[in-house]
């Protein structure tokens, strides 16, 4: 799991951090919207290090199953779970 590290600073903003992601670094006026701020940047550079090939933290890795099919293509499982189960909704 990755962590997200918040403080607020003297001039009453907050500052998010994921340390194992460097320049995943984010201000805003509430924690809550620091926090969602941060997890939105860290999976865009973990997206963009998966993209070119890059090496991501392992705690990034355990959000994927991520496999190798060569040469066939593979069926995507079938699932009973709708995604708004999934999002607790």
């Amino acid at each position: 799991m990755l962590r997200i590290e918040t403080e607020r600073e003297d001039d009453g903003r907050w500052i998010g951090e994921v340390t194992t992601l460097p320049g995943v670094l984010v201000y805003s006026a509430t924690e809550a919207e620091t926090k969602s701020k941060a997890a939105a940047l860290a999976f865009h550079v973990i997206a963009d290090r998966i993209e070119q090939g890059e090496p991501v933290p392992d705690e990034a890795r355990e959000l994927f199953a991520l496999t190798r099919v060569i040469g066939r293509q593979r069926s995507r499982p079938q699932s009973s779970v709708h995604h708004s189960a999934l999002a607790g909704h």
